[in-house]
């Protein structure tokens, strides 16, 4: 008899389906969404995905966007970066 899959905790519900490679990636997701994040209001771990980017925070309450999978907020630009930019390209007209 075939012996069930250490190490991909809710994915072993798919059994010997779907590869070994979607289910390694699939794990991973899963493992992110379901996870407690980070609040950005109250800066708690209380935060869980209600569905695909939307998330509600036990600690404050609050309803708030994110990814789909998790609440990361990535920026691209530093706040110090952003006046240096508009200063020069004012300079420049």
């Amino acid at each position: 008899m075939a012996q069930k899959e250490r190490g991909l905790g809710p994915v072993k519900r798919f059994g010997v389906r779907y590869g070994r490679t979607t289910k390694h990636k699939m794990a991973e997701i899963e493992k992110v969404q379901r996870r407690p994040q980070t609040c950005p209001y109250c800066q708690k771990e209380k935060a869980y995905r209600l569905s695909l980017g939307v998330f509600t925070c036990q600690s404050c309450k609050s309803t708030f966007t994110g990814k789909a999978y998790s609440v990361q907020f990535e920026s691209t630009a530093t706040i110090e970066e952003v006046p240096e930019q508009i200063v020069e390209e004012e300079g420049e007209e």
